[in-house]
């Protein structure tokens, strides 16, 4: 069990980000062990990852230690709630080579010139990240976002300690301290936020685990996000009734869209063109089923209650 002293002034200050790094840290995880939602993902990139010609050995050797550990300056805690990948390398980079040799060594990896290593495995992250998020991204993203706007308003009332009580099933608060069921033959020392925020992390490679990260930068919370096994399922069959209602490429849409989803999404996973998904995506949200809103550059579509209840239904 892991434990961090909370005490309820603490939830005042809880935050939510979504870090690439944490992302691109437990990808790594999910490719030796992950959990049943990530096996499509697993099978298309796992070949890519392990080929000589991209160039990755340095990366695997940091990321899969003998002792399984995983070098805490890896995972930067996010100083914004939208951090750039970018941002987070730099962060890497600017880490002191001592704290880079004693967190590897602990890692069981050699390391005799840990300044030396920083620059080609940062390079070696950013062609990681390409090979094997990049083209997820936008819908990790939007899938955390969506998780951090509904965690956020059901909190508004009854108050802040209801987000931790359902992030995950693991999880227990008390006024005293946040408790994670993590290796049942394991009990750590308690640590305590050291004046820090606690950043809570919706992390969609966690699969169904939660972990609480420690660092001197901060403390943050990794947890999965919800919807999570729609985020990398093929493209769900429509419940019959609800092909019926809407028609059966209608249906399929509506069914699609319990994770935001792009019309360039909606597109590529159905088999449509893009006018063609376009047309129904603006059917379903005339007819108040799904809503737009925009992240970034990206305009995202999602169901609202009336299409959760009639999918439901269905």
């Amino acid at each position: 069990m892991k434990r961090l002293e909370l005490t309820p002034d603490d939830l005042l200050r809880l935050r939510f980000a979504h870090s690439p790094m944490a992302e691109v840290v437990t990808s790594t995880l999910a490719l030796r062990a992950g959990s049943w939602e990530h096996a499509r993902w697993r099978a298309r990139v796992a070949p890519q990852v392990t080929a000589k010609v991209n160039g990755l050995d340095l990366f695997r050797r940091v990321l899969h230690t003998p002792t399984g550990a995983i070098p805490d300056f890896l995972t930067p805690v996010p100083q914004t709630a939208r951090p750039t990948l970018e941002a987070e390398l730099a962060a890497i980079a600017a880490t002191p080579p001592d704290r880079v040799a004693g967190e590897l060594a602990a890692a069981g990896v050699d390391c005799p010139d840990p300044a030396a290593l920083l620059p080609p495995l940062v390079a070696q992250i950013r062609r990681y990240f390409t090979i094997a998020l990049a083209d997820l991204w936008p819908r990790l993203r939007a899938a955390a976002d969506a998780d951090i706007a509904h965690r956020t308003a059901s909190a508004a009332f009854p108050g802040p300690g209801t987000l931790l009580a359902g992030l995950h099933p693991r999880l227990r608060w008390d006024p005293d301290e946040l408790r994670l069921d993590y290796l049942k033959d394991a009990e750590y020392p308690p640590w305590s936020l050291d004046g820090h925020p606690l950043l809570l992390l919706p992390t969609a490679f966690t699969g169904r685990h939660a972990w609480i990260m420690h660092s001197p930068a901060g403390r943050a919370l990794w947890y999965p996000p919800r919807a999570l096994g729609a985020l990398f399922a093929a493209a769900p069959p429509p419940p019959e009734p609800l092909a019926a209602l809407l028609g059966a490429t209608r249906a399929a849409v509506l069914a699609l869209l319990s994770t935001p989803s792009s019309t360039g999404d909606v597109a590529e996973r159905l088999g449509l063109a893009p006018a063609t998904a376009s047309h129904h995506l603006t059917a379903l949200r005339d007819a108040g089923l799904i809503v737009a809103a925009r992240s970034g550059r990206r305009l995202n579509y999602h169901r609202t209650d009336l299409g959760d209840r009639l999918t439901a239904l269905g």
